[in-house]
């Protein structure tokens, strides 16, 4: 079990979440690991030859690692969430996601450390979209 499911388990039973349990560790998850991927992939990036042709990639995986980390923190509050506040947030992390994953995905074929943040990319575009579906 992650640290998302047991810490989200480990909320008073009177504080009901509005949402399923399951799917927020999901997102929580996948934001976290993809702004840890977006950060290593800029360092990488940066250590590249070529690295003019790096550039757009390296300010996405920035913007990217920052949109991800804040949505991973604010959704690993659940008792005090501002729901004008959570939805855009988690829009913003699904398009920054897209733009970032799209990004890499054109560099993936010369660089692994793309392929990878690309990947991280996806899956939290993916739970982020899922839990959009079934916020209340």
């Amino acid at each position: 079990m992650s640290y998302a499911r047991q810490m989200l388990g480990s909320y008073r039973s009177d504080l009901t979440l509005d949402v399923d349990a399951e799917v927020l560790a999901a997102v929580i998850e996948a934001a976290a690991d993809c702004a840890q991927a977006c950060g290593a992939d800029t360092d990488a990036d940066l250590s590249e030859p070529h690295l003019a042709e790096m550039v757009a990639c390296i300010r996405l995986c920035l913007d990217c690692a920052d949109i991800c980390a804040a949505t991973a923190a604010v959704l690993s509050r659940p008792a005090s969430w501002h729901r004008r506040v959570v939805r855009p947030l988690v829009e913003a992390c699904v398009a920054i996601c897209q733009s970032c994953g799209d990004e890499c995905e054109q560099h993936a074929p010369r660089h692994a450390h793309c392929r990878v943040c690309a990947e991280a990319c996806r899956r939290c575009e993916k739970a982020c979209g899922e839990f959009l579906t079934i916020m209340k």
